[in-house]
């Protein structure tokens, strides 16, 4: 048996397709399915119904799931905890979140607990939000920090897990204010001059937000520029190559000094909930307190 395996399966169950879940572990297709096939060979079950499309899990597979998210979890547990009795220090808080909050929201939060939460030790893991998500599934993280939106489903098992929604902010089209005075870019205008467009790829979760955003309006837009980053997004629209939405606390300086401006109206704005999700039974005392000062 290697723990290995139960990770590719559990990410199987989430995703219901081979090749994406081979490239969110990070390995080839023909591995993945190699390793798939081990865990049954060694289960001595089928646990993929592999004639159908999607994929789907058979009575064996749903049956064997939450074992194998329960064992992930306990395995990664007691390595962190005997891990830090080894090093005679309180475990890790770890923290699975988008790269975006981590930057914008969580540093400094966490830089706050330092003075209330005694020997608070935390391990943050950026990624995507796919990872992210999948990290919670695991145990390999204790907490999950993303963004939610009204119109955008839920890319895990939410109900698994205790939520808090921390609070909310909008997303907002900007532009560099002296790209957008001299080009008059304005999403409500009579002006059907194309504007110059940096946006996410649409599978993500802010591609999905921003496309939830435009909905059938047909705005002047021309796509010129694509990145999962928010913060790359962000300096090419400071370098004045176009509009992106972005988090209000992204560019929240450069609005209040004047370098940035927003376009359009309210209309053109998405409201985004900023979510924390974990497993209460699997937290230490240090845990509880953030979960709580959180």
């Amino acid at each position: 048996m290697d723990i290995n395996w139960l990770r590719d399966f559990t990410c199987l169950a989430r995703t219901l397709n081979f090749t994406r879940a081979a490239e969110e572990r990070n390995i080839t297709q023909s591995a993945f399915s190699r390793r798939i096939k081990s865990l049954e060979n060694w289960l001595g079950v089928p646990l993929i119904k592999r004639s159908s499309y999607p994929v789907q899990l058979s009575e064996a597979g749903q049956q064997f799931l939450p074992m194998a998210q329960e064992t992930i979890a306990n395995l990664t547990d007691i390595r962190q905890t005997l891990r830090a009795q080894e090093q005679g220090h309180t475990a890790f808080q770890r923290f699975a979140v988008l790269h975006t909050i981590s930057v914008n929201y969580l540093s400094q939060r966490i830089a706050e607990f330092e003075y209330s939460i005694p020997n608070l030790r935390v391990r943050i893991y950026s990624d995507t939000l796919s990872t992210c998500c999948q990290l919670l599934s695991d145990g390999t993280c204790d907490f999950l920090l993303y963004y939610r939106h009204k119109d955008v489903q839920p890319v895990f098992e939410e109900r698994q897990f205790a939520r808090k929604d921390i609070g909310t902010e909008q997303m907002i089209p900007v532009a560099e204010a002296s790209a957008a005075h001299s080009e008059g870019w304005d999403l409500d205008g009579s002006n059907r001059t194309l504007i110059p467009y940096l946006g996410y790829d649409p599978s993500s979760f802010l591609g999905s937000v921003v496309d939830q955003t435009i909905g059938a309006r047909t705005p002047p837009l021309s796509l010129r520029y694509m990145d999962a980053l928010t913060e790359a997004i962000k300096r090419r629209m400071l370098s004045g190559s176009g509009i992106a939405w972005l988090p209000e606390s992204v560019v929240s300086k450069e609005l209040a000094s004047g370098n940035v401006t927003q376009i359009g109206g309210p209309d053109w704005h998405a409201t985004l909930t900023l979510s924390l999700f974990c497993s209460l039974e699997r937290l230490d005392k240090t845990g509880e307190q953030v979960w709580n000062a959180l």
